[in-house]
């Protein structure tokens, strides 16, 4: 029974992320379609990431004070509604460019407490399925990646066969059976029925005490602080990438979304095959360096491949590496900060964490597309491949970075064998 609850745990997971895939195809190709700029995709990008800074940390919160089954559910439900106005609005009285940014706002308001509750869930479920705790969080990451290899393909075929506003249907239908998933199948969780109290009984601090407890934790532990500040950098950098330079790319000089569908397909498949592969001998290898050199193959070869204007054999070749390198960065990420940040706070950090992380998005989806319209796609992959590998060898310069290694965290997660 436990090892069902977190198959279906991962599995929502999974279903709702897909959903995402869809979305992130169809939004820029319907700008596209209405004649947009590249700039107008990348505030269209920017609308759909902002949301995470916002709903990051309030959202974390909310996770902790209601209780992370009833809030996964309730994000997942709010998220699908307001995706499923687009194409209703679109089909009916028209969607003109203001309102698919207040609609793409609203969807990604919820998206983030949702992946919250669900990753705040998995230490819980791993144990009483005596379950690694890497191999767990790899679950949870490769479901990811999974569904961004099936995301893309459908997106990309749905985008080309049914145009990018009808296809929105079936993002509005993942985020229902992702709710279902959770409603059906993962226990109740007994933070529910402590949504104004604290541990053992005691009235807890209020909303934005909470906040400040969690912000306290973020900004003073030496760890968090450089993860937060790396992967800002490198969301960033991805965001120009992924959200605008990829689709204009393609759109100009590989004939349209079904070449954009075919990279992303492999970026994930090969992220779900280093994930699968990682997960055998995450607990063997040193965290940080395998860090720092898996970020680096996962940004700045393929980013180069496309500065260099290579033909798509190679590209998708490029992509590939990236891919298998970027299989192991999320579980080293997500199992450090199980192993430092207490169960309590878990919601609120989390939140907080990925809001920091993802500060630089919506800049960087603005400023990919700002690029591209003035010094051209080229130059524009080349400055991102060039601040990626800087950026991310930093950790192999050792000080606070060594508090990456077992051993050096101030709190551990139980890791039964199963």
């Amino acid at each position: 029974m436990a090892r069902a609850a977190l198959v279906a745990l991962v599995a929502a997971h999974a279903v709702s992320q897909t959903g995402n895939v869809v979305t992130a195809f169809a939004v820029p190709f319907y700008v596209l379609a209405l004649g947009g700029s590249g700039v107008e995709i990348g505030v269209a990008a920017a609308f759909a990431t902002a949301p995470v800074i916002i709903g990051g940390p309030l959202g974390g919160v909310v996770v902790d004070r209601v209780g992370h089954r009833r809030a996964a559910i309730v994000a997942d439900v709010v998220s699908g509604a307001s995706v499923l106005a687009m194409p209703v609005l679109a089909l009916t009285v028209g969607l003109p460019f203001w309102a698919l940014l207040a609609l793409v706002f609203v969807g990604g308001l919820l998206d983030t407490p949702g992946q919250t509750a669900r990753r705040v869930m998995l230490p819980g479920l791993t144990q009483k399925a005596r379950v690694r705790v890497e191999r767990s969080v790899g679950l949870l990451d490769g479901s990811e990646r999974f569904a961004k290899l099936v995301g893309a393909s459908l997106a990309g075929l749905l985008v080309a066969a049914v145009g990018p506003i009808a296809s929105l249907f079936v993002n509005a239908a993942t985020f229902v059976v992702s709710a279902v998933l959770t409603w059906a199948l993962v226990p109740r969780d007994a933070k529910a029925a402590k949504a104004d109290t604290g541990i053992g009984g005691a009235r807890r601090a209020s909303f934005w005490g909470d906040l400040a407890e969690g912000a306290r934790f973020v900004v003073r532990d030496p760890l968090m602080r450089l993860l937060v500040g790396l992967v800002l950098i490198t969301n960033l950098l991805d965001a120009a990438r992924g959200s605008t330079l990829l689709p204009l790319y393609a759109n100009d000089r590989l004939g349209g979304a079904a070449a954009l569908g075919l990279l992303v397909a492999t970026m994930g498949g090969c992220a779900l095959l280093g994930n699968v592969a990682f997960g055998f001998v995450a607990h063997r290898v040193p965290r940080r360096v395998t860090f720092a050199v898996c970020f680096t193959l996962a940004g700045g070869p393929s980013s180069l491949a496309f500065a260099l204007g290579a033909p798509l054999p190679v590209l998708v070749a490029a992509t590939a590496l990236a891919g298998l390198a970027a299989g192991s960065l999320n579980p080293i990420l997500a199992t450090v900060e199980l192993e430092r940040v207490p169960e309590h706070m878990r919601g609120r950090v989390f939140g907080l964490i990925n809001a920091g992380a993802w500060a630089g998005v919506p800049f960087g989806a603005l400023l990919g597309g700002l690029a591209a319209d003035t010094i051209g796609l080229a130059f524009a992959f080349g400055i991102v491949a060039a601040a990626y590998v800087v950026t991310t060898l930093t950790p192999l310069t050792g000080g606070s970075w060594r508090l990456m290694e077992r051993g050096n965290s101030a709190h551990h997660v139980r890791n039964d064998r199963p």
